[in-house]
């Protein structure tokens, strides 16, 4: 069974990325160029193109092309989840940096509630940010932090990362529960990781615990699976 011309073109443009013909920001050719070169038509050229945006591998901007994404991804372990990420990322020679897109005082959704152990229509402080490695947008992060320690640390939270600022403060968190799974980009998670709507995304949801196993925060990190990974390490206990 011959190869779809689609997946023929895509696979060629897919091994010029690996090997450095096209680098991260570079444009691909457009639909024309790529019907010309390979006497296909556009709804092939087309297609060979989304089977490139499907792989993480490029994105489309509308009215200005197909660009080759960054490749390099960075990880995050989970076997040491009290690392703080940016301890994590500086050992790995990555740039991390984040945005503060909003940090308010809200009524804590029911589900927010039990988990962080605080009546119904408690106030928390919501908090989501933008995590960008060596300047591309990895992931967003949105928090749930108990309301004292929310106006406690309000000024610094929107300039620090949370854990950090806590320990700093007296309050290390001594636990950390985690799961991660999978999600479909919104619009909004759309515009912030700069991919498709609906582009399948890993969430990491988690809760920290203080001292005397007392919840002070819950939230999630949406990230893209090109650019962000998790890993973990376990040994077995002796017999």
């Amino acid at each position: 069974m011959s190869t779809p011309l689609h997946i023929s073109i895509s696979e060629k443009l897919r091994h010029q990325i690996q090997v450095g013909e096209y680098a991260a920001g570079d444009r691909l050719p457009s639909e024309h160029q790529l019907m010309e070169t390979f006497g296909v038509s556009r709804i092939t050229a087309r297609q060979a193109v989304a089977n490139l945006v499907s792989q993480g591998l490029a994105i489309a901007y509308r009215g200005k092309g197909v660009f080759v994404t960054p490749q390099k991804k960075v990880t995050y372990s989970l076997s040491s989840p009290l690392v703080f990420l940016e301890q994590d990322m500086t050992r790995q020679g990555v740039v991390f940096s984040f945005e503060n897109l909003e940090f308010e005082p809200i009524l804590a959704p029911t589900e927010v509630a039990a988990i962080l152990e605080i009546p119904t229509q408690s106030q928390v402080y919501r908090q989501k940010k933008l995590f960008r490695m060596d300047g591309a947008a990895g992931a967003v992060d949105v928090s749930y932090l108990v309301a004292d320690l929310g106006q406690r640390f309000a000024s610094l939270l929107e300039q620090q990362m949370t854990f950090p600022t806590l320990a700093q403060h007296g309050i290390p968190i001594d636990r950390l529960d985690g799961v991660v799974e999978c999600t479909h980009a919104d619009y909004d998670l759309s515009g912030y990781l700069e991919v498709p709507l609906g582009h399948a995304l890993m969430v990491y949801r988690y809760t920290a615990y203080s001292r005397h196993q007392q919840p002070v925060l819950h939230g999630a990190t949406i990230s893209r699976a090109d650019r962000f990974c998790y890993s973990l390490s376990t040994q077995a206990q002796p017999e």
